[in-house]
């Protein structure tokens, strides 16, 4: 006999049920009139069963249409179950339940709700496969059509196989393009539309009949229907291309079918659970509401504190002199039980000025002792100066805003502790990361670095530098003078500003050209840059001639403001090369030829220096035409964990450090040195002028902290987005963020990273009209840039921007600016390509769940629902003021509705959305390919075959809509003289038709013909269907 075996492994987050905030959960599993449980976990909200519960299977090829409830309670009282509390349930279909144990997977099923005030949470982990007498069923049987397939071809009248649901980019995958693809898809490729009217005979049987039918039919396997079952185990069955089985399904099928949800459960696995966010409750002020009290904890209440302790060496004066020579090379070393500091040493000083601060990490002190030491610097061993100890108990406590503590004069003690000559200025004090002395001291986990290096460790904010459009009017010029006085010339103009190169078009054969070409470029204050004007003369194929130039210096050029009057334009003489930098020239040249430009700044646009789809600054770019803030976001870079080591072949682990990007303030953390579990507790705050912005957070490894060379690249290890709009006002949230590098091999987990968020609201009603506002300045909308030119002007600007941050100090690497601002993103990627496929398809699957939804109301499935749509349609077209109040009321009750269902985290990188988790490997390649590519020709030439693959299906897919356009517009156009003359004369009479009656009564009989009992429907397409697909296309006029 067959079994069913269900293996209850865990479940997670399950709902508290006592007074004590807890469960004491089981599991009650029903199969085919059979109820089995597990035992009871006392207080356990995450309890764990590993319990196998077997179940008997009558008949296994019914075993496709039985559904397994699961359902999880509280026992109350402990007493095997008899008073419990529903804590939530899934049913599953056995459609597609694993012959194996070998083939089946521990599967995460969210729970569902009893009712519809039933407050439910956590979900439950499941393994659940079938064993035939102990001989696993074939592989053809599994193949059988799954309910959800059935229920949504019942009314289409056609059986595809499942796997004819994935887009052509899946089809292509693997690039196999052989005969054993074809086999696979031919036996539900050979069911014809025949089928569908046996199913409809099938359900106007008597019920016996149909039972008999249902077993003898549906589990055929290489016979045709109403054959004999399938041969045992011992013989193998028959080759599928040379007898393809014949499927049938009942119309009634979907009737006993469990909900479509709980069926997507075992079909869609849910997303990796290391991919999924991770809430926390650290102890920070924010969340332990310590407002008002510490003063450190107002200003640094989404960080956990962290104390260290501060030394901040000053100077010297008359210390001693050490050498024989009379000089000293005096420097101090700062020591905390294991832990040393040293400032630099300065030659031959003896009242030396530092001015260098330390931190201790409180959680580290090793020692009851502070050690200030003061060395001379020799060839072989430092000199002893002289030192000052400080007991650590007795150091001060300095909270800000209190004013920085000032240093005072010690004097020196030898090493027995009695007093010496020289003083040393210092000041000592316990502080938190809040002390404005955090970001320039010189850390304890740093003691290894030099001082040379020491500036890559720091944490700093920059500011990307702000950013023009520079519009260049090329009009025309007069009086060209070409080299050869023998041919009239092909003149163009090349505009230069800086590393930017646009040319005009040419035009051919002549001295006076009109070019009226309008050419844009991003420019950056300060405008040190020059705008060179070169009008050449196109000879032949890569061949010109410069024939005359002029510059502008960038600074001279004006601005425009929004939608004003641009300058007026202005002639330039044109020199030659040689004169266009000596002044005195222009005054000696007699004739010079001349061009017309008009060149201006503008003021009135934001420059697109990152994607629009996560934009974090929609502010334009004079300071005079932006808005006033609306809000304050707030950061805090708390911690990560489960880091991947970067540095494995330097025998090291990760120097991790952050980088924040929102509008034009980035700000990055201190590197902390090797560890794979770093704790930044760093809080960082914006101003917020748009809540549809996006904020971005990356981690990287130092590459610079061991005196690497200069083209040494900082490693990323993962990046964090989240849109403001998503976060709740005045809410704190704490999460880990998976930190996902999608590279050539796949997809990986770097670690994850620990993120406190909070968006503050400061002008509620600003931000309310902000939602109804343009998304870009007024500019964009009153003259748009052309499409040509986004792409170009945001990838000039990206440039720019890199190599402003690059040139700080410390400097914010190319690398880093690229990546968080995703310089790539707009490159061809398959994988991408899949993912906005799969975007448009579960758009459309609301649509088509629409549709679904009112065809089952016109078959009457449900005939109460039907009545129900039926009176309300009456009320409808008898009462019509009351259509648009409805469909508003249902809006407002829909929306109050999934209130309850509100997304309860910030998002994240979703992996399966991105179908990142299960892209091929060849994709990832030509992904990660440089442009122009730089892989082997047969390489490239198997893309390109994949490629015209795809663009073949989407062909046909466009050839198709065609043809329905054009069918449409044939309806009036006398292509075809006969359809066009039924249609004129149908509208005539309907027209006097509708005429002469109300207009409720046609919509009444309309109506009621529309929703009319599928006893009075037709199994035929209907008349106008028919029609329609009679009209002609142009797909006959294609050559």
């Amino acid at each position: 006999m067959s079994k069913l075996v269900v293996e209850v492994v865990e479940a997670i987050d399950l709902m508290p049920k006592d007074e004590h905030g807890s469960s004491s959960p089981f599991v009650e599993v029903e199969f085919d009139g059979q109820r089995q449980r597990t035992q009871t976990k006392h207080k356990d909200l995450n309890p764990s069963w590993n319990e196998k519960l077997v179940f008997s299977v009558k008949d296994p090829r019914d075993l496709d249409y039985k559904t397994l409830d699961v359902t999880v309670y509280n026992d109350r009282q402990g007493n095997r179950g008899h008073h419990r509390n529903f804590l939530g349930r899934v049913k599953v279909s056995c459609a597609l339940v694993p012959s194996e144990e070998s083939g089946s997977s521990v599967q995460h099923y969210p729970l569902d709700k009893r009712g519809l005030f039933s407050n439910i949470k956590g979900e439950i982990a499941l393994k659940i496969y079938a064993v035939h007498d102990g001989v696993p069923q074939e592989p053809v049987v599994q193949r059988a059509v799954p309910e959800s397939v059935v229920a949504e071809n019942e009314e289409t009248g056609r059986l595809q196989e499942p796997q004819s649901e994935k887009t052509p980019f899946e089809e292509i995958n693997t690039n196999r393009f052989d005969e054993e693809q074809q086999l696979e898809k031919t036996p539900f490729e050979e069911i014809n539309t025949q089928m569908f009217d046996e199913e409809i005979k099938l359900e106007e049987k008597k019920e016996k009949k149909k039972k008999e039918q249902e077993v003898r039919t549906f589990h055929s396997l290489g016979t045709a229907a109403g054959g004999p079952p399938p041969a045992p185990p011992q013989s193998a069955p028959p080759p599928v291309k040379e007898n393809p089985p014949v499927v049938e399904t009942r119309t009634d099928f979907a009737k006993a079918t469990p909900p479509a949800a709980s069926i997507m459960h075992m079909q869609v696995p849910r997303q990796n659970p290391d991919y999924l966010l991770v809430e926390t409750r650290p102890p920070v002020a924010a969340h332990l509401r310590y407002r008002g009290g510490d003063k450190t904890s107002t200003t640094y209440d989404l960080v956990e504190q962290m104390h260290y302790l501060y030394v901040n060496v000053v100077k010297a004066k008359d210390l001693p002199v050490m050498d024989l020579s009379g000089s000293l090379d005096p420097y101090v070393e700062v020591k905390l039980g294991n832990y040393k500091g040293q400032t630099k040493h300065l030659e031959k000083n003896q009242n030396p000025v530092w001015h260098q601060i330390f931190a201790f990490s409180k959680e580290r002190v090793q020692s009851n002792l502070l050690e200030v030491v003061v060395k001379d610097k020799d060839f072989g061993k430092d000199d002893f100066v002289g030192k000052a100890v400080f007991d650590v108990m007795e150091i001060p406590l300095r909270v800000p805003p209190d004013s920085p503590l000032a240093p005072q004069w010690y004097r020196l003690a030898d090493k027995k502790g009695d007093k010496i000559k020289g003083e040393i200025m210092l000041a000592v004090w316990m502080g938190t990361q809040a002390d404005e002395s955090f970001p320039e001291a010189w850390h304890s986990d740093a003691h290894n670095i030099s001082h040379s290096n020491l500036a890559n460790t720091r944490s700093k904010v920059y500011f990307s530098p702000k950013l023009y459009y520079l519009r260049v009017h090329v009009m025309e010029a007069q009086d060209l003078v070409p080299h050869d006085k023998g041919r009239f010339p092909d003149p163009y103009v090349k505009v230069v500003v800086g590393n930017q190169i646009r040319p005009t078009k040419v035009q051919q054969r002549t001295i006076n050209p009109i070019w009226d070409d309008q050419l844009m470029f991003v420019a950056s204050e300060p405008f040190e840059d020059y705008i060179i004007i070169s009008v050449e003369d196109r000879i032949g194929p890569g061949k010109d001639e410069i024939l005359g130039r002029a510059m502008i210096p960038l600074r001279q050029v004006p601005q425009r403001f929004e939608t004003g009057k641009p300058p007026d334009p202005r002639w330039l003489n044109l020199l030659k090369p040689s004169k266009v930098e000596e002044e005195g020239d222009k005054k000696k040249e007699k004739f010079s030829s001349k061009i017309l430009l008009r060149v201006f700044l503008e003021a009135g646009y934001h420059v697109l220096d990152e994607s629009t789809h996560f934009s974090s600054d929609l502010q334009p770019s004079s300071k005079n035409l932006r808005k006033t803030s609306i809000g304050i976001l707030e950061l805090g870079i708390l911690s990560a964990r489960n880091l991947l080591p970067m540095k494995m072949k330097e025998g090291k682990m990760t120097d991790a450090y952050c980088v924040a990007k929102y509008g034009n303030k980035w700000v990055r953390t201190r590197t902390l040195l090797d560890t794979l579990t770093p704790r930044w507790n760093e809080q960082y705050t914006w101003e917020v002028h748009d809540p549809c912005t996006v904020i971005t957070i990356g981690v990287f490894d130092n590459a610079h902290t061991n005196g690497s060379k200069d083209d040494a690249r900082d490693q990323k290890i993962g990046k964090v987005r989240v849109r403001l709009s998503t976060l709740e006002i005045d809410r704190v949230y704490t999460h880990y963020y998976p930190l996902l590098v999608l590279t050539p091999s796949g997809l990986k987990k770097h670690g994850e990273l620990q993120l406190a968020l909070r968006f503050t609201c400061t002008a509620w009603v600003n931000m309310v009209a902000q939602y109804g506002r343009p998304l870009l300045p007024k500019m964009h909308y009153v003259n748009p840039i052309p499409v040509m030119n986004i792409d170009w002007l945001r990838h000039q600007a990206m440039q720019i921007v890199a190599a402003r941050l690059q040139r700080a100090e410390p400097p914010l690497r190319r690398e880093v600016v690229e990546y968080m601002l995703d310089v790539d993103y707009h490159m061809w990627s398959l994988r991408r390509s899949k993912a906005n496929f799969h975007r448009i398809m579960s758009l459309l699957s609301g649509v088509s769940a629409v549709c679904k939804w009112f065809n089952n109301i016109c078959y009457w499935r449900n005939p109460i629902t039907t009545c129900l749509v039926h009176f309300l349609y009456l009320i409808l077209v008898c009462y019509p003021e009351l259509i648009l109040p409805t469909i508003f009321l249902y809006l407002f009750v829909i929306g109050i509705w999934n209130y309850r269902f509100r997304p309860r985290h910030p998002p994240h990188m979703d992996v399966r959305l991105s179908q990142a988790d299960n892209a091929h490997p060849d994709e990832l390649d030509e992904e990660f390919d440089s442009f122009p590519t730089s892989r082997p020709s047969d390489i490239v030439r198997m893309r390109y075959d994949r490629l015209r693959s795809v663009a073949g299906r989407v062909q046909t897919v466009v050839g198709d809509l065609a043809s329905q356009g054009e069918r449409a517009q044939a309806i009036l156009s006398w292509r075809d003289p006969r359809a066009t003359a039924i249609v004129i004369i149908l509208s005539l009479i309907w027209a006097v038709f509708i005429y002469v009656t109300p207009f409720q009564v046609v919509a009444i009989l309309f109506g009621l013909y529309w929703l009319r009992h599928p006893r009075l429907r037709s199994k035929l397409p209907s008349v106008p269907v028919n029609f329609f697909k009679r009209l002609p296309s142009r797909s006959d006029m294609l050559i």
